[in-house]
């Protein structure tokens, strides 16, 4: 206690001390930029990319309006200088040590100071630094970055290899070299290339950060908190501080927990030349946990770690830190072998979506996109997110706000769907990405695990690349399996046991063994049966995994963001050059979802109403899964759809498009992941209903089931009950036979309607069709609507006489608004209050407010005439 008193004064006292530390003056202002072989020179913006700059000067139309990006293709083939000048301060240049440091340069770059070169990257996912004293001086610096086209850089290393390195969404073709899938020899996003949702836009550019840090003697480097032991009680943390010296000397490091007002530790240490590896060692008592979202506040508590020489406070280093146990728990059980995390000693059900990078210029995403981005997952009560291997480790900022809301991360590799030469010197730049990126990731909460890469080893053995290789010659395939057991078997894992030791890695995803089975009670799934294997949507309530890691369908943005990208009417329909070209899933993608529509929905009447009934396709099979999953728990303890968002405006399996606005899917997802999922399916002849908790306690109150006629008439029957939810898992609290609910009333004539009342008084609701959307028999839906002005937009009252199903609210020609719920069921003469947030003005918000139901988007000669 006493020393606890102790270091509470001393905290006080070193809080209130100037730290003198190190210098850093960022190079961001007066860049220039023009083609190597061109003479023009350009205003540039750093950080930024190659293809923005030439947006901003006119240079080059927008390629994600309509073709455009076809007229882009020659960019990636040139080579591109950069070039600043700038002054320094005599007190920076009088600095013992002065380190230009890049946090990001795209991808092969060559860099001269003054005329020397100083550095040549090849890798857009590393930190490069460079000792510039030597070069530095006080006036007219010139700092010049040379980017080589990735393309010509790559090209000779494709022609050398007498097979092909398989990458199956590279799309060569639309950059007009042919077959020649030159992506995986450049580390750089593979998504540049072009994915199955997205362009081929391969850039260049000073991506991220570029600074100067100036300082003398010693220097903090970095600080990591491993969480060796955590629960209610008390928290041990060990702590490695790097700190880089000139010379042999004596420091003092020191721990402070501004949280709590309190040093944890301080320490005297002996520093040698060079780097140093400071071990230290403190315990907290019953420290405030970190949780996820739903589960309780994803505490973070303020740490930094203070380095002083000979009294004087010379660096720190600030970190958020949540404390929180996570394990992932694999272990055999009756059914094969679990694989579940487990939260401060709890079993934790995943709900979350896959991630792809918001843009395909990564500098345009604002601070305030990924607020929104992590924001919308936190809104459909997600708990994690999927940060898929063939994007990008993302900014600093991305993992701050996933420990700010409590959105675990699983963390991929950037290695996505292809084979990659990982050997000599490409293998040695990937083991020090990773180690760059461990380093620079591990303090954050919520990294959950580390992921070799994103279905390379089931391409491997599932997709007919080993028989294709073998069949070709077998020492080609015995060269890319070394290749890969060396990159994902070895390299990698061993980068995140020293720099994250305690962290789970996963050799794959998909992964349940080494030989890439495909196995549904062993490890995690990518399902895509139903998608891309064509089979009936109800497969989607019936499959079964251990955790579900990726699975989707697909829809079209919403009509209004589509007039942004596609605003000439003869785009609206199918078959255009432009929806073909905003639709990288296939040729047959599109026709796909209209094939679907037609097997289980009905006919739209035309292009709008297309796009309407697309989106609630998708998220009635997505509702339709993310319940079976949950349904399924504890078997099944993870469901992660495919995907959250978009890069560019395009037809895909995203659940917010590229603007950010919400489809169907994410206000379905609301309800489906919420903390009580109340889930009515029918199991053979019987009707039951399950009520999944994720909550840690146990709770109770009263079910309602009403059996309702579409038409308004009235209800067929209702059962009303109390009954006990029992925490943390999936329990059927009610059962019946359909045909004694029904009382002979046809099933395509009602909607099964259940509610449940917590004994908060909170209400969770849901609707269930006991037949295809094809055959319901809804009838022409009058819906009202009345409009009051609230704080932010208006509130409206949606109230219809019969059932109207998926009524759907748009503003017309308005790209700044929210609805607060939409393509809601209306029950007969049950109103829904809904809020638009908008700034449009009253008159002009209830001339442009659009309100439409399934029934008013069908095409009642059952005659297709608007895809023609």
């Amino acid at each position: 206690m006493k020393n606890k008193i102790l270091l509470t004064v001393l905290f006080i006292a070193f809080t209130s001390v100037f730290y003198a530390q190190p210098v850093c003056r960022y190079l961001h202002e007066g860049w220039s930029f023009r083609q190597a072989r061109g003479m023009n020179w350009y205003e540039a913006s750093v950080p930024g990319t190659v293809h923005t700059d030439l947006i901003n000067h006119k240079l080059i139309d927008d390629p994600f309006y309509r073709l455009n990006e076809r007229g882009v293709q020659w960019v990636d083939k040139e080579d591109w200088i950069y070039r600043t000048e700038f002054d320094v301060t005599p007190e920076l240049i009088s600095k013992k040590n002065i380190v230009l440091c890049f946090e990001g340069l795209d991808t092969y770059a060559d860099v001269t100071l003054n005329g020397e070169k100083i550095l040549s990257a090849d890798n857009m996912f590393r930190e490069w630094k460079v000792d510039i004293k030597p070069f530095l001086k006080l006036r007219g610096n010139i700092l010049q970055v040379y980017f080589h086209s990735p393309i010509k850089k790559a090209m000779p290393q494709w022609e050398s290899v007498p097979f092909q390195y398989r990458s199956s969404n590279d799309q060569s073709e639309n950059g007009g070299i042919f077959d020649r899938k030159v992506g995986v020899f450049v580390r750089k996003a593979g998504y540049h290339f072009g994915w199955d949702w997205g362009p081929r836009l391969v850039t260049s550019g000073i991506w991220r950060s570029v600074c100067i840090e100036a300082w003398n003697d010693v220097r903090l480097i970095d600080s990591f908190y491993n969480q060796k032991s955590v629960t209610a009680e008390q928290a041990v943390i060990d702590v490695t501080v790097e700190v880089l010296a000139d010379m042999e000397t004596e420091a003092d490091i020191s721990i402070l927990n501004h949280t709590d007002s309190c040093m944890e530790i301080q320490k005297t240490v002996h520093l040698s030349a060079g780097l140093n590896k400071i071990p230290v060692s403190f315990i907290m008592k019953k420290p405030h946990l970190w949780w996820t979202n739903g589960l309780g506040g994803p505490f973070l508590y303020d740490f930094s770690t203070i380095l002083e020489l000979d009294g004087k406070k010379i660096d720190r280093k600030k970190e958020k830190l949540g404390i929180r146990s996570l394990k992932v728990v694999t272990a055999p059980d009756k059914y094969g072998e679990s694989f579940y995390f487990k939260l401060n000693g709890k079993p934790l059900f995943a709900k979350g979506a896959n991630y792809i990078p918001c843009d395909n210029f990564l500098t345009r995403v604002t601070d305030s996109i990924y607020e929104k981005t992590i924001q919308d997952a936190v809104s459909a009560n997600m708990n994690m997110l999927r940060v898929w291997g063939g994007g990008v480790y993302e900014k600093d900022v991305f993992y701050d706000l996933c420990d700010k809301y409590g959105i675990l991360v699983w963390q991929d590799f950037m290695f996505a769907c292809s084979v990659f030469p990982a050997e000599g010197e490409f293998l040695e730049n990937i083991r020090k990405e990773a180690i760059d990126n461990v380093r620079r990731l591990r303090n954050h909460s919520c990294i959950a695990l580390w992921c070799g890469n994103n279905e390379c080893l089931d391409a491997w053995f599932n997709w007919n690349w080993k028989t294709t290789y073998d069949k070709q010659n077998p020492v080609y395939s015995e060269i890319i399996w070394k290749q890969f057991k060396d990159q994902y078997f070895v390299t990698l894992p061993a980068v995140v046991e020293e720099y994250h030791p305690g962290a789970c890695y996963r050799k794959s995803s998909p992964y349940a063994d080494d030989n890439g089975t495909r196995n549904h009670a062993v490890g995690d799934m990518h399902y895509w049966e139903v998608w891309q294997g064509l089979k009936p949507l109800s497969e989607f309530s019936h499959e079964r995994s251990r955790f579900f890691s990726e699975y989707g369908f697909q829809s079209f943005p919403e009509f209004e963001s589509i007039k942004r990208y596609a605003p000439l009417a003869e785009d609206w329909n199918l078959t255009s050059e432009v929806m073909m070209s905003h639709q990288r899933g296939g040729i047959k993608a599109n026709q796909r979802i209209n094939d679907f529509l037609l097997s289980d929905y009905r006919q739209p009447k035309d292009f709008r109403s297309f796009t309407y009934m697309s989106q609630l396709l998708q998220a009635d099979a997505m509702k339709m899964a993310m319940e079976a999953h949950r349904r399924d728990m504890p078997y099944c303890m993870g469901s992660l759809v495919w995907q959250h968002n978009d890069c560019w405006p395009v037809a895909s399996w995203s659940s917010r498009d590229f603007y950010g606005r919400w489809k169907a899917q994410h206000y379905f997802t609301v309800k489906s992941f919420d903390d009580l999922l109340v889930s009515p399916i029918v199991e053979g002849d019987i009707l039951k209903v399950y009520v999944v908790s994720d909550r840690l306690k146990k709770t109770s109150g009263t079910l309602m089931v009403r059996i309702i006629r579409l038409d308004g008439t009235g209800v067929v029957r209702e059962i009303t009950g109390k009954v006990p939810v029992p925490a943390n898992t999936s329990t059927v609290v009610w059962n019946e036979k359909v045909e004694a609910l029904l009382k002979g009333t046809s099933r395509e004539d009602v909607v099964v309607h259940v509610a449940y009342l917590d004994k908060g008084g909170r209400e969770y609701t849901n609707n269930y069709f006991l037949a295809k959307q094809k055959d319901m028999h809804y009838k022409d839906a009058l819906i009202h609507r009345d409009i009051a002005v609230v704080e932010g937009g208006y509130e409206v009252t949606l109230a219809c006489d019969v059932f109207a199903r998926g009524v759907f609210l748009s503003i017309e020609d308005d790209t700044d608004n929210f609805v607060s719920d939409n393509y809601v069921d209306l029950l007969p003469d049950k109103p829904v209050k809904v809020k638009v947030v908008t700034g449009l003005p009253l008159s002009q918000f209830a001339e442009r407010l659009r309100i439409v139901s399934f029934s008013d988007a069908v095409a009642k000669s059952g005659v297709e005439t608007w895809n023609r």
